[in-house]
Protein backbone atom coordinates (compact mmCIF):
# COMPACT_ATOMS: atom_id res chain seq x y z
CA UNK A 1 0.00 0.00 0.00
CA UNK A 2 1.32 3.44 -0.95
CA UNK A 3 0.94 5.82 1.97
CA UNK A 4 0.86 9.57 1.33
CA UNK A 5 2.19 11.49 4.32
CA UNK A 6 -0.14 14.39 5.10
CA UNK A 7 1.67 16.93 7.28
CA UNK A 8 -0.40 19.92 6.23
CA UNK A 9 1.42 20.92 3.01
CA UNK A 10 0.84 19.46 -0.42
CA UNK A 11 -1.58 18.72 -3.24
CA UNK A 12 -2.87 15.54 -1.63
CA UNK A 13 -6.17 15.41 -3.53
CA UNK A 14 -4.53 15.79 -6.94
CA UNK A 15 -2.01 13.06 -6.17
CA UNK A 16 -4.75 10.67 -5.00
CA UNK A 17 -6.70 11.34 -8.21
CA UNK A 18 -3.67 10.53 -10.37
CA UNK A 19 -3.22 7.19 -8.61
CA UNK A 20 -6.93 6.47 -9.13
CA UNK A 21 -6.44 7.01 -12.85
CA UNK A 22 -3.88 4.20 -12.95
CA UNK A 23 -5.96 1.95 -10.70
CA UNK A 24 -3.75 2.19 -7.62
CA UNK A 25 -5.27 2.47 -4.15
CA UNK A 26 -3.47 4.75 -1.72
CA UNK A 27 -3.99 5.76 1.88
CA UNK A 28 -3.37 9.11 3.58
CA UNK A 29 -1.46 9.16 6.86
CA UNK A 30 -1.57 12.00 9.37
CA UNK A 31 -0.23 10.15 12.42
CA UNK A 32 2.63 7.76 13.27
CA UNK A 33 0.24 4.83 13.67
CA UNK A 34 -0.94 5.31 10.07
CA UNK A 35 2.63 5.44 8.74
CA UNK A 36 4.03 2.40 10.51
CA UNK A 37 2.39 -0.22 8.23
CA UNK A 38 3.19 1.52 4.94
CA UNK A 39 4.91 -0.53 2.26
CA UNK A 40 5.76 2.61 0.25
CA UNK A 41 5.78 6.26 1.29
CA UNK A 42 5.09 9.38 -0.71
CA UNK A 43 6.15 12.71 0.79
CA UNK A 44 4.49 15.63 -1.01
CA UNK A 45 5.02 19.29 -0.25
CA UNK A 46 4.20 22.83 -1.32
CA UNK A 47 5.40 25.72 0.82
CA UNK A 48 8.30 26.67 3.07
CA UNK A 49 11.07 24.30 4.16
CA UNK A 50 11.06 25.22 7.87
CA UNK A 51 7.27 25.06 8.06
CA UNK A 52 7.36 21.57 6.59
CA UNK A 53 10.00 20.32 9.01
CA UNK A 54 8.17 21.93 11.94
CA UNK A 55 4.90 20.29 10.90
CA UNK A 56 6.55 16.88 10.68
CA UNK A 57 7.97 17.34 14.17
CA UNK A 58 4.74 18.67 15.69
CA UNK A 59 2.80 15.69 14.31
CA UNK A 60 5.40 13.27 15.74
CA UNK A 61 6.18 11.95 12.27
CA UNK A 62 9.98 12.34 12.22
CA UNK A 63 10.85 9.30 14.32
CA UNK A 64 8.49 6.94 12.49
CA UNK A 65 9.66 8.19 9.09
CA UNK A 66 13.30 7.66 10.05
CA UNK A 67 12.48 4.19 11.31
CA UNK A 68 10.56 3.26 8.16
CA UNK A 69 13.07 4.67 5.69
CA UNK A 70 16.45 4.20 7.39
CA UNK A 71 15.87 1.00 9.35
CA UNK A 72 13.11 -0.85 7.50
CA UNK A 73 14.26 0.39 4.07
CA UNK A 74 10.75 1.38 2.98
CA UNK A 75 10.79 2.96 -0.50
CA UNK A 76 9.97 6.67 -0.40
CA UNK A 77 9.32 9.30 -3.07
CA UNK A 78 9.54 13.00 -2.23
CA UNK A 79 7.72 15.42 -4.54
CA UNK A 80 8.61 19.13 -4.98
CA UNK A 81 9.23 20.45 -1.44
CA UNK A 82 9.11 16.82 -0.35
CA UNK A 83 12.24 16.17 -2.42
CA UNK A 84 14.04 19.11 -0.82
CA UNK A 85 13.19 17.75 2.64
CA UNK A 86 15.14 14.58 1.81
CA UNK A 87 18.38 16.60 1.88
CA UNK A 88 20.44 18.06 4.71
CA UNK A 89 19.29 21.68 4.63
CA UNK A 90 17.84 24.53 2.58
CA UNK A 91 18.91 28.11 2.02
CA UNK A 92 15.25 28.95 2.60
CA UNK A 93 15.35 28.14 6.31
CA UNK A 94 17.39 27.30 9.38
CA UNK A 95 16.06 23.89 10.35
CA UNK A 96 17.87 20.70 9.25
CA UNK A 97 16.24 18.48 6.67
CA UNK A 98 15.65 14.74 6.94
CA UNK A 99 19.28 14.16 5.90
CA UNK A 100 18.51 11.00 3.93
CA UNK A 101 20.47 12.21 0.88
CA UNK A 102 23.50 14.49 1.11
CA UNK A 103 22.74 17.81 -0.54
CA UNK A 104 21.33 21.31 -0.14
CA UNK A 105 18.32 23.16 -1.50
CA UNK A 106 19.59 26.41 -3.02
CA UNK A 107 17.67 29.44 -4.27
CA UNK A 108 17.59 30.35 -7.95
CA UNK A 109 19.21 33.75 -8.51
CA UNK A 110 16.84 36.00 -10.48
CA UNK A 111 18.28 37.78 -13.52
CA UNK A 112 16.82 39.82 -16.36
CA UNK A 113 16.39 36.56 -18.29
CA UNK A 114 15.59 34.25 -15.39
CA UNK A 115 12.36 34.65 -13.49
CA UNK A 116 11.86 33.07 -10.09
CA UNK A 117 10.00 30.86 -9.39
CA UNK A 118 10.78 28.43 -12.17
CA UNK A 119 7.25 27.76 -13.37
CA UNK A 120 5.94 25.70 -16.25
CA UNK A 121 6.89 22.72 -18.37
CA UNK A 122 10.51 21.66 -18.72
CA UNK A 123 12.43 18.60 -19.83
CA UNK A 124 14.38 16.23 -17.64
CA UNK A 125 17.64 14.62 -18.72
CA UNK A 126 18.03 11.18 -17.11
CA UNK A 127 21.58 10.53 -15.96
CA UNK A 128 21.29 6.74 -15.77
CA UNK A 129 18.75 3.96 -16.00
CA UNK A 130 16.39 3.60 -13.06
CA UNK A 131 13.02 1.84 -12.50
CA UNK A 132 11.38 5.18 -11.62
CA UNK A 133 11.99 6.59 -15.11
CA UNK A 134 11.78 3.35 -17.08
CA UNK A 135 9.66 3.49 -20.24
CA UNK A 136 8.61 7.13 -19.86
CA UNK A 137 7.10 8.69 -22.99
CA UNK A 138 9.74 10.11 -25.38
CA UNK A 139 11.34 13.45 -24.42
CA UNK A 140 9.89 13.44 -20.90
CA UNK A 141 8.57 16.82 -19.74
CA UNK A 142 7.15 17.72 -16.37
CA UNK A 143 5.47 20.67 -14.71
CA UNK A 144 7.62 22.67 -12.28
CA UNK A 145 6.81 25.37 -9.70
CA UNK A 146 9.74 26.11 -7.39
CA UNK A 147 12.15 28.82 -6.26
CA UNK A 148 14.68 26.44 -4.73
CA UNK A 149 16.53 23.56 -6.34
CA UNK A 150 18.52 20.64 -4.96
CA UNK A 151 22.24 20.26 -5.45
CA UNK A 152 23.41 16.81 -4.37
CA UNK A 153 26.84 16.29 -2.84
CA UNK A 154 27.35 12.91 -4.49
CA UNK A 155 26.68 13.22 -8.21
CA UNK A 156 25.70 9.53 -8.33
CA UNK A 157 22.55 10.60 -6.47
CA UNK A 158 21.48 12.91 -9.33
CA UNK A 159 19.01 10.74 -11.24
CA UNK A 160 17.94 13.47 -13.68
CA UNK A 161 18.84 17.08 -14.37
CA UNK A 162 16.95 20.00 -15.86
CA UNK A 163 18.19 23.28 -17.27
CA UNK A 164 16.85 26.60 -16.04
CA UNK A 165 19.56 29.23 -16.19
CA UNK A 166 21.89 26.39 -15.22
CA UNK A 167 21.61 22.66 -14.74
CA UNK A 168 20.03 21.48 -11.48
CA UNK A 169 19.03 18.12 -10.04
CA UNK A 170 15.38 17.60 -10.93
CA UNK A 171 15.36 13.98 -9.69
CA UNK A 172 17.48 12.36 -7.00
CA UNK A 173 17.91 8.74 -5.96
CA UNK A 174 19.87 6.84 -3.35
CA UNK A 175 18.95 3.18 -3.00
CA UNK A 176 15.23 3.18 -2.00
CA UNK A 177 15.05 6.97 -1.47
CA UNK A 178 13.85 8.97 -4.47
CA UNK A 179 12.86 12.55 -5.18
CA UNK A 180 11.22 14.54 -7.98
CA UNK A 181 11.34 18.33 -7.98
CA UNK A 182 8.44 18.62 -10.41
CA UNK A 183 4.75 17.85 -9.87
CA UNK A 184 3.85 14.50 -11.45
CA UNK A 185 0.21 15.10 -10.49
CA UNK A 186 0.21 18.10 -12.88
CA UNK A 187 2.28 16.48 -15.62
CA UNK A 188 -0.36 14.52 -17.55
CA UNK A 189 0.88 11.34 -19.27
CA UNK A 190 4.46 11.86 -18.13
CA UNK A 191 3.39 12.11 -14.50
CA UNK A 192 1.05 9.14 -14.84
CA UNK A 193 3.90 7.02 -16.20
CA UNK A 194 6.23 8.02 -13.38
CA UNK A 195 3.67 7.32 -10.65
CA UNK A 196 2.90 3.99 -12.28
CA UNK A 197 6.61 3.15 -12.15
CA UNK A 198 6.66 4.10 -8.46
CA UNK A 199 3.66 1.87 -7.78
CA UNK A 200 5.31 -1.08 -9.57
CA UNK A 201 8.84 -0.61 -8.21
Amino acid sequence: MITIVDYGLGNIGSIVNMFKRIGVTVQIAQSPSQVIDATKLLLPGVGAFDTAMSNLKERNLLDVLNEKVLIKQTPVLGICLGMQLLTQKSEEGKLPGLNWIEGTAKRFTPTSNLKVPHMGWNRIEPQYMHPLIDHLPPEPRFYFVHSYYVQTTNREHALATTHYGHSFDSMIAHNHIWGAQFHPEKSHRFGLALLQNFAKS
